[in-house]
């Protein structure tokens, strides 16, 4: 079992007038999963996202399919 802590960041495109999400990549490797939060609600819930779905959302967001 891991302690490590999540490092949220955001991305840099989100300059939107806080509509975005943060995620925590530094837990891909330890835990397999990259968490993923709305960044106007920090204390809010998480969504644990397995690292291969995570990756293939990226994929298809940066393929324009999303």
């Amino acid at each position: 079992m891991t302690t490590e802590s999540p490092r949220w960041f955001t991305s840099s495109y989100s300059s939107n007038g806080g509509n975005c999400v943060e995620v925590a990549a530094n837990l891909a490797v330890s835990r397999g999963v990259v968490p993923v939060r709305d960044s106007k609600s920090t204390d809010g819930p998480v969504l644990d996202i397995p690292v291969r779905s995570f990756a293939c959302f990226v994929a298809g967001v940066k393929a324009g399919q999303l």
